[in-house]
């Protein structure tokens, strides 16, 4: 019997959350879950309990040599041991094909996904997109047993909220005494503070501190009786205060150092909404339905926007010039108090599709 399926994919987290159409579609065309060789140690926490994910195998380095990284050593093990089946390769560097040439996988069992069939190679559309196109391909030793005739029922990004994650996360809530609406606020991303606070200034998804501040004071306006979650890893803690400092209201919260990813995921699916620039947690926010509100800079819209069952609205982009540092604070309170006028009270039930601008 061939082995399960394998994903190869060494992405951000919002990579990760925008791959999983290909693991549910890959999951029902072969019967069975999917394998998954991947980096990143949040990616456990966000993707492991999908029904239809077998093994994650880690790596903490693809660029390491291969002599000292002892999570290669052990991938490389688990690759030769696994057997033949098809091999979904997601991942565009070089280090990561030496690694699957290092383990013996043959190329015959390999969908490359830069490898687009002609007819494909000059059409743009989102990750999903991409992933539905790749997941409907299988080696020729390799094909899928069970037939999907709609793959695009696949194409929404999904992520699994269990009820433990739901109970911690109220836990926590009464204990920080947090009730009413919870509207969050993401303004950092994975190259915040990468190169300090210059760096963070002239990077194109900055957005001043004074406009999330001016955002912040039209969303409390409207919900008097709700908080505003500043929302981001720990190294964002102090582009945070600074927003929160410019808000001086104590209903605007840092919750930099008191976010895990589960206690994240859980939140995303609670909140009333999410305002974001382009970055993984608003693609997972999108994936569990919450009413999103998104600042784009050079990043191409139609590849990267997020895609989910609730409403979302991207404000600015537009092409490779734009910043979002372009885009005014009452760009987006108009576009957030749409969604805010489209949602009513509460977030019960479906929820309405927002037109774009």
């Amino acid at each position: 019997m061939n082995a399960a399926p394998l994903i190869v994919r060494c992405g951000a987290f919002g990579d990760m959350v925008l791959l999983t159409p290909l693991i549910r579609l890959l999951a029902a065309r072969h019967g069975r879950p999917v394998d998954l060789l991947s980096a990143g140690a949040w990616t456990v926490p966000l993707l492991g309990a999908m029904p239809e994910l077998g093994r994650i195998q880690l790596l903490t380095s693809r660029n390491t040599p291969f002599a000292l990284c002892p999570s290669q050593w052990a991938a490389v093990r688990w690759l030769r041991q696994r057997g033949r089946g098809p091999v979904y390769l997601c991942d565009v560097g070089d280090k990561i094909r030496e690694l699957l040439s290092r383990a013996g996988v043959d190329a015959d069992d390999v969908i490359d996904c830069l490898a687009r069939p002609p007819e494909k190679a000059a059409t743009l559309g989102t990750w999903p997109d991409l992933w539905i196109e790749v997941g409907m391909r299988d080696p020729p030793r390799h094909g899928a047993t069970h037939p999907v005739a709609d793959p695009t029922q696949y194409r929404f990004p999904r992520l699994p909220v269990d009820a433990g994650q739901r109970a911690e996360l109220e836990r926590w809530m009464r204990q920080q005494r947090i009730d009413g609406p919870l509207i969050l606020f993401q303004p950092g991303n994975k190259r915040t503070h990468k190169r300090g606070k210059l760096g963070t200034l002239q990077q194109n998804k900055f957005w001043p501190p004074e406009r999330w501040a001016q955002v912040a004071q039209a969303v409390l306006d409207a919900h008097p009786d709700g908080r505003v979650a500043l929302c981001g890893s720990r190294l964002e803690y102090s582009v945070l205060e600074a927003i929160r400092h410019g808000c001086a209201d104590h209903r605007v919260l840092n919750l930099s150092r008191e976010l895990p990813v589960p206690r994240l995921i859980a939140m995303l699916e609670r909140a009333h909404s999410m305002i974001s620039v382009d970055t993984g947690p608003a693609h997972a926010a999108a994936a569990l339905g919450c009413p999103l509100v998104v600042l784009f800079g050079a990043a191409p819209i139609e590849l990267w926007r997020p895609l989910g069952p609730g409403a979302v609205r991207i404000v600015g982009g537009g092409s490779p010039s734009c910043r979002v540092d372009d885009i005014g604070a009452a760009a987006v309170i108009d576009h957030w108090r749409a969604v805010n006028l489209a949602l009513g009270s509460s977030r019960d039930g479906a929820l309405p599709t927002v037109p774009e601008r």
